[in-house]
């Protein structure tokens, strides 16, 4: 992700496609806003595992077709880092 030091340098290059911070948490909402509307009808044990697989499915989707990655292990140990990571940040944060 880029950072920009100004909201203009920043808008501009999100008209251009950068995935800025603030696009990137956008877009993350974006998810989450379907998660609480489809946990009316589904239980949020079985939701949140239907959201990992497809995380799972798209992520191998662009190790495999976008990225080309030649080491499919060292790629799931990356996005395991990845996801502990977050995984980890999001436990220890008081307002969730």
């Amino acid at each position: 992700m880029e950072e920009f030091s100004n909201r203009a340098d920043r808008r501009k290059a999100e008209a251009e496609g950068a995935m800025t911070e603030q696009r990137f948490l956008k877009l993350a909402d974006r998810f989450i806003d379907l998660a609480n509307r489809e946990n009316k009808d589904t239980k949020a044990t079985d939701l949140h595992m239907a959201f990992l697989y497809a995380s799972a499915r798209y992520s191998a989707h662009v190790g495999k077709n976008v990225l080309s990655v030649a080491e499919h292990e060292q790629f799931v140990q990356d996005m395991l880092k990845a996801y502990t990571e977050m995984l980890r940040n999001h436990l220890a944060d008081p307002n969730l």
